[in-house]
C-alpha cells in the first residue's frame, strides 16, 4: 500500500466526466515480422500477461480516503482481470487514417474506471488503407491515467511490452505477485490523521528550499541575466474555455534530420525550439483562418522531468514545468524561431534559479481535502471562462527510440501520443521521435477544434516555410498533407465537423521508416 504524492493526486481530483485525466498512445505494428507472419489477439493477451511483472501500474488500483480527507493509495488489485483491460476492435473498410483518428478520439474521450487498474490497451485491426503503412497492420491504442505515470515513467511502462528483436525473449521472473486486501475505513482515517499532523512540517521544508531560489532569482533579474519582459498571462483564445466530453486527434510528421539542420542555422537553438516554433506557426495559421488570432504571443506550458536515475521505475509523476512563448504574433518563420529560442532560454533560467524539483514540490503545500474540493469547484463552476489563462496549450516532449521496437513479435512502424485537455486548456501537443522521424500528435476538444486536419496541415505548411527560409530548399516531407483549407467557423455544428472535404480521407504516409519498407497501397476512395 503506497500513497500518491500531491502531484499524482491532483490528476485524480481533476478527473470528471468531461475531463478524463489519462495519457495515451496510438502505435501501429506490422505483424509480418512475427513468428508465422501474423499475430492473433490471443497471442497478444498471452504476451501482455507474461510482462505484467515488468511494470507495477498494470495491477495496482486506487483506494480513496473517505471524503478525500487524504491523498489516495495504490494497492495490488485483488480482482485484477487482464481481459477487462485488453480489448479488440476492427476498422470497417477502407481502414484509412481518418477512420483510425476518429476511433482513437472516441476511445480517448472515455474515462477509465477509477475502481480498477488505470490502464487499457485497445487492439485495432483492419488498417488496410493508410499510405506508408503495410496492409494488414494493427494498432494498439493505449490509455494510462496520469496519476500513475508521467512521460518518462510511461517510457518505462512501454519498455515492459516491447523488445528489440522480433524474437520474443524470456525475461527473468519477478517476485511472486500477491494481491492486497482492501483497507477499511478506520485504517484510512487513521493514516489520514497522522499525515495531516505532519503536513505543516512538509510545508516548512518546501518553503525553506524555495527561499534561496527566490533570492537567487532576484539577483539574476537585477543583473539583467533574466528578463521579466513578456511575463504575463496568455491571451484568451477559442482553445481556452470549458471543454466538452468529446475529443479529436491527428498528427504532423517531420524528418528528424531536417529539424536538426534547421536548428543549426540559429546559434544555440535546440530541436525543442524548432518544434515550438512549428507549433507557434501552426497555431498562427489555424487561428487566423478561424478569425481568432490574438495580437500578443500565445504561451505553451512545457513539462520538465525531474525524475532521478533511481526513480525511473517509480510510479507517478516527477515533473515540473516552464512557460514558453510560441511567437504566434510573428509571421516570418526565422524571426519566430529566434524569438522562441530567446524566450525558452529565459524561461529555463528562471526555472533553474528556483529549482525545477522545488517547483514540483509545491503540490505538497495544499492539504488533500482542500485540493480535491478546489479541483471539483473549478470544473463545476466554469471558472476557466472567467479568467485569462496562464498558458494556451501544452507542448510535451516524450523520449523515443532510434531503433526498431517489437510488440509480440510485430514491428512498430509508427507511433503517436495523446494527452488530456481540461477546462481552460483545450489543446495538448505531444512530441515523439522514432527511427529518424519526429512527430507532433495532438489532442483537442471537438467543439473547440472541429477540423483537426486543418491544424495538422497548418503545422506541415509552417515546417515547409521554415525549411525553405533556413535551408533554402522545399520540404519533401513523408508526412506532408495538403495545405490547410478554410477552417469551420467557431459556431460550426458537429454534423458539419464530420462532413469534411474529401481530401481529409486521402491518407498520407505517417512515418518515414515505414514508407521505405512498405509496399504502396491504394488511396481511400
Amino acid at each position: 500500500m503506497e500513497q500518491l504524492s500531491g502531484q499524482d493526486a491532483s490528476f485524480v481530483y481533476m478527473e470528471t466526466r468531461t475531463t478524463p485525466m489519462h495519457i495515451g498512445s496510438c502505435a501501429i505494428y506490422d505483424p509480418s515480422t512475427a513468428s508465422g507472419g501474423f499475430v492473433r489477439f490471443k497471442d497478444i493477451l498471452r504476451f501482455i500477461e507474461s510482462r505484467l511483472d515488468s511494470a507495477r501500474a498494470f495491477r495496482q488500483r486506487l483506494v480513496r480516503a473517505p471524503l478525500d480527507v487524504d491523498h489516495p493509495y495504490w494497492i495490488e488489485d485483488p480482482e485484477f482481470d487482464l481481459e477487462y483491460h485488453v480489448r479488440h476492435f476492427a476498422l470497417p473498410k477502407p481502414g484509412d487514417w481518418r477512420q483510425l483518428c476518429i476511433l482513437t478520439s472516441r476511445l480517448h474521450a472515455r474515462p477509465l474506471d477509477m475502481e480498477k487498474p488505470l490502464w487499457e490497451f485497445n487492439v485495432v485491426e483492419g488498417l488496410d488503407n493508410i499510405e506508408g503503412i503495410p496492409k494488414g497492420s494493427f494498432a494498439v491504442i493505449s490509455k494510462v491515467h496520469h496519476a500513475a505515470i508521467d512521460g518518462m515513467s510511461g517510457v518505462e511502462m512501454a519498455a515492459a511490452v516491447h523488445d528489440l528483436t522480433p524474437d520474443i525473449p524470456d525475461r527473468p521472473a519477478g517476485k511472486p505477485w500477491k494481491p492486497e486486501n482492501m483497507p477499511n475505513v478506520a485504517e484510512l482515517l487513521a493514516r489520514s490523521y497522522v499525515n495531516n499532523l505532519t503536513q505543516p512540517l512538509r510545508v516548512v521544508e518546501t518553503i525553506g528550499r524555495t527561499l534561496p531560489g527566490i533570492a537567487r532569482l532576484g539577483r539574476e533579474i537585477s543583473k539583467g541575466e533574466i528578463s521579466l519582459k513578456g511575463a504575463r498571462t496568455a491571451p484568451k483564445t477559442l482553445l481556452n474555455a470549458k471543454v466538452s466530453p468529446h475529443r479529436v486527434f491527428d498528427a504532423a510528421m517531420f524528418p528528424l534530420k531536417d529539424i536538426r539542420a534547421i536548428k543549426d542555422t540559429v546559434p544555440g537553438a535546440t530541436v525543442n525550439d524548432v518544434i515550438l516554433s512549428i507549433v507557434g506557426g501552426g497555431l498562427r495559421k489555424y487561428l487566423k483562418s478561424r478569425g481568432d488570432l490574438p495580437k500578443s504571443t500565445m504561451n505553451a506550458m512545457a513539462p520538465i522531468s525531474v525524475r532521478s536515475e533511481g526513480e525511473k521505475k517509480a510510479m507517478g509523476n516527477q515533473v515540473s514545468a516552464m512557460i514558453v512563448a510560441l511567437g504566434t504574433h510573428i509571421e516570418d518563420p526565422v524571426t519566430r524561431l529566434e524569438f522562441v529560442h530567446e524566450q525558452a532560454q529565459n524561461s529555463k533560467a528562471m526555472t533553474n534559479a528556483i529549482g525545477a524539483r522545488t517547483l514540483a514540490d509545491y503540490n505538497k503545500l495544499m492539504p488533500a481535502g482542500i485540493s480535491g474540493i478546489a479541483a471539483r469547484l473549478y470544473t463545476r463552476m466554469g471558472v476557466a471562462n472567467a479568467h485569462s489563462p496562464a498558458f494556451n496549450c501544452v507542448v510535451t516532449n516524450i523520449p523515443g527510440s532510434p531503433i526498431p521496437l517489437y510488440f509480440a513479435g510485430a514491428e512498430m512502424v509508427a507511433t503517436y501520443s495523446l494527452g488530456p485537455v481540461f477546462d481552460g486548456m483545450g489543446l495538448i501537443n505531444a512530441v515523439y521521435s522514432y527511427r529518424g522521424t519526429i512527430g507532433i500528435s495532438f489532442t483537442s476538444d471537438r467543439d473547440m477544434m472541429p477540423d483537426p486536419e486543418n491544424y495538422a496541415a497548418a503545422m506541415q505548411e509552417t515546417f515547409e516555410e521554415l525549411k525553405k527560409a533556413t535551408l533554402g530548399t522545399t520540404a519533401k516531407n513523408p508526412g506532408a498533407r495538403s495545405k490547410a483549407k478554410p477552417a469551420a467557423k467557431s459556431t460550426a455544428t458537429k454534423s458539419k465537423a464530420k462532413a469534411k472535404p474529401k481530401a481529409a480521407a486521402k491518407t498520407k504516409p505517417r512515418n518515414a521508416a515505414a514508407r521505405k519498407k512498405a509496399p504502396a497501397t491504394k488511396k481511400a476512395g
